[in-house]
């Protein structure tokens, strides 16, 4: 069992700029590519970013690309999410998770096993 444990979130006006982290509770974190998801109240989660296990491969939504960075720490066991730019529209609670032994980055959901508590994002104009 992995726990993951996000921080980072907050309040921020357009324009400004957040970092989320996610801490796992693993000695193996080189072996699960990471994701960063978003989910507001009574929608569907959806894909914001993704980290293969080494890190060298990355994917992002295009709704935030150019604008968000994931990247990794396995010495760390954490993965962050450098959000820059925020509009109001990405206000959500967003959610990390680890997918054991994905071969690559991925979009979908059921491609992770664990998955954190959220931590809220809410960007006012």
């Amino acid at each position: 069992q992995v726990q993951l444990v996000e921080s980072g979130g907050g309040s921020v006006q357009a324009g400004g700029s957040l970092s989320l982290s996610c801490a796992a509770s693993t000695r193996a974190f080189d072996n699960y590519a990471m994701g960063w998801f978003r989910q507001a109240s009574g929608k569907e989660r959806e894909f914001v970013a993704a980290i293969s296990r080494t890190g060298r491969t990355t994917d992002y939504a295009d709704s935030v690309k150019g604008r968000f960075t994931i990247h990794r720490d396995n010495a760390k066991n954490t993965v962050y999410l450098q959000a820059n730019n925020l509009k109001p529209e990405d206000t959500d609670v967003y959610y990390c998770a680890a997918g054991v032994r994905l071969g690559a980055p991925s979009r979908q959901t059921s491609a992770y096993n664990y998955w954190g508590q959220g931590t809220q994002v809410t960007v006012s104009s």
